[in-house]
């Protein structure tokens, strides 16, 4: 997809994103046989519901006929939200992640500056400020977890790790 045609489906559809009080994650074109595939991520602060993605699917879909934004051709319009192991690249990511465990891969400059530092860190995402993350890395053994600040200038790479047996907020208040 060029990137002008990127552009202008951006332009289009940000504001219609927006507007149902969502974040325009991506937009992929790809191709599908003859046909072109179309993929929307968005996502929000509270997730996005199916219902939400369908409602959006079709007003996109009718804002897209009534437009060239396509061009000529058939094409199949997909609009989701991003999965649960996504990668961690924007500040609002992290936000969403606080609570969760997450993936970290260190840039090597960084990692080199500590002479225990790994290239690779599991930690739970305390808090998230303009800078950097407070972490809560787990103990082994039996130890007890440890704090940790990391810069974002430190991270090459972040993704949430799923947990199956994490306890639910309501369920830890109970």
């Amino acid at each position: 997809m060029s990137t002008t045609q990127s552009d202008r489906l951006r332009g289009l559809l940000e504001p219609m994103v927006s507007a149902e009080g969502l974040d325009l994650e991506d937009i992929e074109v790809s191709r599908a046989g003859k046909r072109r595939m179309l993929r929307i991520t968005v996502d929000s602060d509270d997730g996005v519901e199916l219902d939400t993605c369908a409602e959006l699917s079709r007003a996109i879909s009718e804002k897209l006929d009534e437009t060239d934004a396509m061009g000529e051709g058939e094409y199949v319009l997909e609009v989701g939200s991003p999965g649960a192991d996504r990668p961690l690249t924007e500040h609002r990511h992290y936000v969403r992640a606080t609570g969760r465990l997450v993936k970290l891969q260190f840039n090597k400059a960084a990692a080199a500056d500590e002479a225990d530092a790994a290239e690779e860190l599991i930690a739970r995402i305390l808090t998230v400020d303009d800078e950097g993350l407070d972490l809560e890395v787990p103990g082994v053994k039996g130890r007890k977890p440890k704090a940790r600040r990391v810069a974002f200038a430190e991270i090459a790479k972040a993704r949430v790790e799923i947990e199956f047996n994490r306890k639910d907020k309501k369920e830890e208040e109970a």
